[in-house]
């Protein structure tokens, strides 16, 4: 429900879902877990809990990492066409373009004009509105 309306909640509503959320993390984070994935994954969650629930108090945060995982997608293609790199610095040539590129796509520039836009001294591609 709240992936589907989550921006035509109310403020009033939003608010119940969040006090919600955060009651029921509260009572998994006072279990004991017995196994050492639970206890991992409870210690994971107790460290992250100020920034877990923060799509629900801005709605531009969206709930998913569906754009990291998409960002991601390309880099295990090509890995798994090429069969991988054959040198640590074509590894990290081709992750840095893909990050410039990616920034770049969420400025709805080009591919040219991000890498272009990174490589000029005088700008940052971080700051194009």
């Amino acid at each position: 429900m709240l992936r589907k309306r989550g921006h035509d909640l109310a403020e009033n509503s939003r608010y119940q879902y969040r006090c919600r959320l955060h009651r029921d993390l509260e009572s998994v984070l006072a279990l004991f877990p017995t196994q050492e994935d639970g206890v991992r994954l409870q210690n994971r969650y107790r460290d992250l809990r100020e920034n877990l629930f923060l799509f629900l108090d801005d709605p531009t945060i969206t709930p998913t990492n569906n754009a990291s995982e998409q960002a991601l997608r390309w880099s295990v293609i090509f890995r798994k066409i090429t069969n991988g790199f054959r040198s640590d610095w074509g590894r990290n040539l081709f992750a840095m373009i893909r990050s410039i590129v990616n920034t770049g796509k969420r400025h709805d520039l080009s591919t040219f004009e991000s890498i272009l836009a990174a490589l000029n001294p005088l700008k940052s591609l971080f700051s194009l509105s």
